[in-house]
C-alpha cells in the first residue's frame, strides 16, 4: 500500500486487486479440508450412534475398534467425541466459506478455532500413542486434516501481515 503522498505503481495496483483472490483460495482450501473432516467425523458419529463403532473397518492401522470403543472416545452421557469433531469441522467449514467471500469477522474466528482443533488432535494423538498404544485410521486422518488446516491458516496469517494478503 502506498504511504500518504506516494503514488501507486501499476504493480501495486495489480497486487492489491490480486490479494482478495489469493485470500479466497487459501480460505477455500481450508473449507475443502474442513468438509473432508466433517465427513470423517460424521461417519464415526453415525457408526457410534448406530452401535457399530467396534466394527468400523480399519484401513491403515489395525486397532480402530480399540481406540473408538475406549473411554477416551466418548464424552459424558455417551456422546461420541466424533460428534464434537463433526461440530468443529462444520463450524470451520462455515467460517472458511464466509471468509472466502470476504467476511473478515469469520476469518478472525477461524484461526483460533482451528488452533483449538489442532491442540485437541495433539492430545488425542498422545492418548493413542502412549495411553492406548493403538491407532485409528480415521483419527489419524482427522489429525492430518487439522494439522494441514493449521499450517494453511498460520501461513496465510503470516503472509497477510507481511504482504497485505487480506
Amino acid at each position: 500500500m502506498a504511504r500518504r503522498g506516494e503514488a501507486l505503481t501499476v504493480a501495486d495496483e495489480q497486487a492489491a486487486r490480486g490479494a482478495p483472490k489469493r485470500a479466497a483460495l487459501w480460505d477455500g482450501a481450508v473449507a475443502l479440508l474442513a468438509l473432508v473432516g466433517l465427513v470423517d467425523a460424521g461417519y464415526l458419529t453415525t457408526e457410534h450412534l448406530a452401535g457399530r463403532i467396534g466394527n468400523v473397518p480399519c484401513m491403515v492401522t489395525t486397532d480402530c475398534g480399540g481406540v473408538l470403543t475406549s473411554s477416551y472416545a466418548t464424552l459424558p452421557g455417551d456422546i461420541p467425541l466424533a460428534a464434537l469433531g463433526a461440530l468443529a469441522y462444520f463450524v470451520a467449514f462455515s467460517l472458511a466459506t464466509l471468509a472466502a467471500f470476504g467476511y473478515d469477522s469469520a476469518r478472525k474466528l477461524l484461526l483460533p478455532l482451528v488452533l483449538t482443533m489442532f491442540a485437541a488432535s495433539l492430545w488425542l494423538l498422545y492418548v493413542q500413542a502412549f495411553v492406548l498404544e493403538a491407532f485409528c485410521s480415521y483419527c489419524l486422518l482427522s489429525a492430518a486434516i487439522s494439522t494441514t488446516m493449521t499450517i494453511l491458516l498460520v501461513l496465510r496469517w503470516w503472509l497477510s501481515r507481511k504482504h497485505d494478503l487480506s
